[in-house]
């Protein structure tokens, strides 16, 4: 099998996200859902688990690239492409930037997201810079911040990432 490429391949993986967002609606879930597909053709499923885990990070696309690192026993997952039932949110773009993840497919965006009451508006507000206020990050150095760096260059045996 290879890689989706072009509307036809994209098509198809997205519909299956649908579906499984459907399905895991009926099943108490969220409406997401998401695909990665690797490059070598193996295809990984994620479905929203926020609110049956307790867990906030638990977005669907975020859930797929776990299956798909924990499956490949590899954290790098390069080549994969992501196809999602929904515009992915900042966490999830920034998952899917983390796993070297090739490109991404969404089939409903934020808009028709923000109209079934899921409005992820503010966080782009607040990535572009223009609310602050809402997560104030203050850089507070001590004396021993670096420390951590230092004895990660030290360690021979580490892997990089």
């Amino acid at each position: 099998m290879t890689q989706a490429s072009g509307n036809h391949g994209a098509t198809r993986y997205l519909q299956q996200a649908v579906e499984l967002a459907i399905r895991n609606v009926a099943e108490g879930g969220g409406p997401f859902a998401a695909l990665v597909v690797t490059a070598d053709g193996r295809s990984y499923e994620g479905i929203n688990r926020v609110t049956r885990d307790n867990d906030p990070t638990a977005h669907a696309e975020v859930v797929a690239i776990r299956t798909a690192a924990a499956a490949s026993a590899n954290f790098d997952l390069s080549g994969a492409v992501l196809y999602t039932s929904c515009e992915p949110c900042p966490l999830c773009l920034a998952a899917a930037l983390w796993a070297r993840i090739d490109r991404v497919y969404f089939a409903a965006d934020r808009h028709g997201a923000a109209a079934a009451g899921f409005d992820d508006a503010v966080f782009y507000e607040y990535f572009d810079g223009t609310r602050p206020e809402l997560l104030p990050v203050a850089h507070e150095p001590i004396p021993t911040s670096d420390l951590p760096f230092d004895a990660w260059r030290n360690n021979a045996e580490r892997t990089e990432y």
